[in-house]
Protein backbone atom coordinates (compact mmCIF):
# COMPACT_ATOMS: atom_id res chain seq x y z
CA UNK A 1 0.00 0.00 0.00
CA UNK A 2 1.54 3.05 -1.14
CA UNK A 3 0.43 6.09 0.59
CA UNK A 4 1.17 9.85 -0.84
CA UNK A 5 1.36 12.83 1.39
CA UNK A 6 -1.40 14.80 -0.01
CA UNK A 7 -3.87 11.95 0.91
CA UNK A 8 -2.67 11.84 4.71
CA UNK A 9 -2.76 15.32 4.40
CA UNK A 10 -6.18 15.48 2.84
CA UNK A 11 -7.61 13.22 5.34
CA UNK A 12 -6.30 15.32 8.59
CA UNK A 13 -7.43 18.63 6.55
CA UNK A 14 -11.29 16.76 5.85
CA UNK A 15 -11.30 15.55 9.45
CA UNK A 16 -10.42 18.39 11.18
CA UNK A 17 -12.98 20.43 9.11
CA UNK A 18 -15.77 17.91 9.55
CA UNK A 19 -14.88 17.15 13.10
CA UNK A 20 -15.01 21.40 13.90
CA UNK A 21 -18.54 21.38 12.04
CA UNK A 22 -19.94 18.79 14.28
CA UNK A 23 -18.61 19.66 17.64
CA UNK A 24 -19.88 23.32 17.46
CA UNK A 25 -23.17 22.14 16.60
CA UNK A 26 -23.15 19.46 19.14
CA UNK A 27 -22.18 22.20 21.73
CA UNK A 28 -25.13 24.35 20.29
CA UNK A 29 -27.89 21.63 20.76
CA UNK A 30 -26.55 21.23 23.95
CA UNK A 31 -27.09 25.16 24.28
CA UNK A 32 -23.05 25.02 25.56
CA UNK A 33 -22.35 27.52 22.59
CA UNK A 34 -22.96 30.89 22.13
CA UNK A 35 -22.70 32.43 19.31
CA UNK A 36 -20.15 35.02 20.69
CA UNK A 37 -17.09 33.57 22.20
CA UNK A 38 -16.53 36.19 24.77
CA UNK A 39 -20.19 35.97 25.93
CA UNK A 40 -19.17 32.04 27.19
CA UNK A 41 -18.12 31.21 30.19
CA UNK A 42 -14.89 29.01 30.57
CA UNK A 43 -16.75 26.07 31.69
CA UNK A 44 -18.69 26.56 28.29
CA UNK A 45 -15.29 27.36 25.92
CA UNK A 46 -13.44 24.40 27.37
CA UNK A 47 -16.63 22.03 26.55
CA UNK A 48 -16.86 23.64 23.28
CA UNK A 49 -13.06 23.30 22.72
CA UNK A 50 -13.38 19.31 23.94
CA UNK A 51 -16.39 19.01 21.34
CA UNK A 52 -13.85 20.05 18.70
CA UNK A 53 -10.83 17.98 19.30
CA UNK A 54 -12.70 14.95 20.08
CA UNK A 55 -15.32 15.21 17.20
CA UNK A 56 -12.02 16.14 15.08
CA UNK A 57 -10.35 13.30 15.89
CA UNK A 58 -13.05 11.17 14.98
CA UNK A 59 -13.52 12.23 11.79
CA UNK A 60 -10.28 12.06 11.21
CA UNK A 61 -10.06 8.19 12.00
CA UNK A 62 -12.84 7.25 10.26
CA UNK A 63 -11.97 9.07 7.22
CA UNK A 64 -7.90 7.53 7.44
CA UNK A 65 -9.54 4.14 7.80
CA UNK A 66 -11.84 4.38 4.52
CA UNK A 67 -9.96 6.25 2.35
CA UNK A 68 -6.51 4.57 3.57
CA UNK A 69 -6.90 1.30 5.43
CA UNK A 70 -10.19 0.24 3.95
CA UNK A 71 -9.95 -2.25 0.97
CA UNK A 72 -11.78 -1.05 -2.42
CA UNK A 73 -14.58 -2.42 -3.03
Amino acid sequence: MNVSTISVLMVISLGAMSGTAIGLVIGYALKKHKSDWSAMTRHEKTVTTGLIIVCSGICCAGLGWYFLVAPPA
